[in-house]
């Protein structure tokens, strides 16, 4: 059996989460392979600890101390499983770069996840978030994935339909949140590609470039510069990218918030709802660009609340709160929070 040797204790995991929070875990352990985590489940001291899966850290607010084991997901690889007549079966293990693998997909010539460029995180936090962008969200693009199930100590594989994804949401952070552990996913990139361009800003930009018939990779490029421009890299200002779900309201609510608000950014879903811009609603209750203790809303887009320097969890947790609150003063709307507090 493969030893967990690498088991160490009091670890900072401030480089570990693009918040840049100075946490520290009890225990951590980088798992580079599936006999470690049959190893933690096989270990009667370690097997009933709280457990925190943390990918690249993304979609995460730490609080000071992590009292749990941290299984740091770094299962490399990626291929090209199997075709046939309509798509590519592109695998990537769980601890890949996501943005590094949808530019390697585009490289190879699959297309399909160009709309999803440069999210940050790993590509096993993918469909537990069902990360989506620019019209395209991950079920649009899975066939399915294999997951440690510590209940069991089976691998087992899911596929969409077991997945229940949802807006943002999914099966594993519901009923298998803690039990099982995404070890790779499996992607069905379409052979008869067709580009999604319905939103204004990528059509914009595309324009200004002069390209009339975009290929993948030109999209891919143009979002790329698009995100730059709107959102600030983790590397400089820490950061969970989009800190709050666009919420979807009723038509009804919809017309009488439009009455109130005629400059409501809002967009028609094919249920007859509709999604507000939750950015522009944080931005009229004036928060946009300020700051709560050393944590802030982000001055380019009020979607973003950003690490000033030295925030801590709770710091990020007062100020998102207050932010809910004031929109639900004002508009009679209740944001939720995308983020994993832990």
């Amino acid at each position: 059996m493969t030893t967990i040797n690498t088991l160490s204790r009091d670890v900072s995991l401030q480089k570990l989460n693009t918040f840049g929070i100075a946490a520290q875990a009890k225990l951590f352990l980088p798992v580079i392979e599936l006999a470690q985590l049959q190893a933690v489940r096989n270990d009667p001291s370690l097997s009933q600890l709280p457990r925190l899966i943390l990918g690249g850290g993304s979609n995460l607010v730490l609080s000071d101390q992590i009292d749990a084991l941290v299984l740091h997901m770094c299962l490399q690889g990626k291929k090209l499983t199997s075709d046939d007549a309509d798509f590519y079966y592109v695998t990537a293990a769980a601890g890949e770069n996501w943005h590094e693998f949808v530019q390697w997909t585009l490289a190879q010539g699959w297309p399909g996840l160009e709309n999803l460029s440069l999210i940050p995180g790993t590509v096993g936090a993918a469909p537990i978030q069902n990360i989506g962008a620019y019209g395209v969200e991950i079920q649009d693009v899975f066939h399915s994935l294999e997951a440690f199930d510590f209940a069991t100590g089976e691998v087992v594989t899911l596929d969409k339909a077991a997945c229940l994804f949802s807006y943002r949401d999914s099966i594993f952070k519901q009923s298998l949140r803690d039990r099982m552990v995404i070890l790779n996913v499996t992607f069905a990139l379409p052979k008869m590609w067709h580009p999604r361009l319905a939103y204004a800003d990528v059509m914009k930009w595309l324009e200004q470039a002069q390209i009339q018939q975009a290929n993948a990779l030109q999209i891919s490029q143009a979002i790329i510069a698009i995100r730059q421009a709107k959102l600030p890299d983790p590397q400089l200002i820490g950061n969970a990218g989009s800190f709050f779900k666009n919420p979807v309201v009723s038509a009804s609510i919809r017309h009488a918030l439009l009455a109130q608000y005629p400059d409501l950014v809002s967009y028609l879903q094919p249920s007859g709802d509709f999604k507000l811009a939750a950015g522009w609603l944080i931005e009229q209750t004036g928060w946009k660009g300020r700051s709560l203790g050393a944590a802030g809303v982000y001055e380019k887009q009020a979607l973003v609340l950003v690490n000033r320097g030295h925030a801590t969890g709770a710091e990020v947790k007062l100020l998102a709160q207050t932010v809910q609150s004031d929109v639900l003063k004002k508009f009679g709307v209740e944001l939720e929070i995308e983020p994993n507090f832990y």
